[in-house]
């Protein structure tokens, strides 16, 4: 069933749910469980990322991945982009953590096909990577939905006040964006000199919430895509 990502009934029953843990993602760095959100008769699948599940990182500070998984829905939401699945913060079984709804996948599109390609739903998250400083957007972090939709997970590593963008979306390097991707951009920095940069405060530090500002300011002045950085590593390592 098409569940309409925005719906108020799933965010409801995401934040006020008893939160059943069922199993975990193998293959996640972090620890990533798979769980149910259960609420009087309604339930919804999601991923748990408990905050004492993260594996400490050389350049982000320990304790602050879920925050930036969260930061990152706030901004897909806020830009209009809507590539990032309902992401909330809320106490589970295993303490605070990050909590996202969890999407089923089109089985029949083959990404390693597709991740390459000029298509609409890819160019949005690459817009969205360059914003957020996305350092490891991986092809199996794409997530195709029967209805045509591309949704994004695995935002932890986002947000650095370095460039640090790695990608494998790489296909609009320095092409020049269009006069909606303009309007986005000047939408999210205006919101960010005010109550959405305050928001973001809780999520972020100042001097991260100052970069990614400056980042949106710099895709202005270019209007272009950025091209890959010559002082890191492009493409994330394995690249699926």
């Amino acid at each position: 069933m098409v569940i309409d990502d925005n719906s108020s009934s799933i965010r409801t029953i995401m934040i006020e749910g008893e939160i059943h843990v069922t199993g975990r993602l193998v293959d996640a760095s972090n620890a990533t469980l798979y769980a149910r959100a259960v609420k009087d008769e309604s339930d919804i699948a999601c991923i748990y990322k408990p905050i004492a599940g993260e594996r400490p990182l050389w350049d982000f500070s320990v304790g602050t991945l879920a925050d930036r998984e969260y930061a990152a829905y706030l901004v897909s939401q806020k830009t209009g982009l809507n590539v990032v699945p309902i992401t909330i913060l809320r106490e589970g079984p295993f303490g605070p953590g990050m909590v996202q709804r969890w999407i089923d996948i089109d089985e029949s599109v083959d990404l390693v096909e597709i991740f390459n390609k000029d298509l609409p739903q890819l160019r949005k998250i690459a817009l969205f990577d360059a914003i957020v400083n996305n350092t490891d957007r991986k092809i199996g972090h794409l997530l195709p939905t029967d209805d045509g939709k591309i949704f994004a997970c695995d935002h932890g590593v986002t947000f650095h006040v370095d460039d640090k963008l790695r990608t494998v979306l790489w296909q609009w390097a320095q092409s020049p964006l269009t006069e909606s991707e303009i309007e986005i951009l000047q939408m999210l920095a205006s919101q960010l000199a005010g109550d959405f940069g305050d928001t973001l405060q809780s999520h972020l530090t100042f001097g991260e919430i100052d970069a990614l500002l400056r980042r949106v300011q710099m895709l202005l002045t270019q209007r272009t895509f950025p091209l890959p950085s010559k002082d890191w590593p492009s493409v994330p390592w394995p690249a699926y």
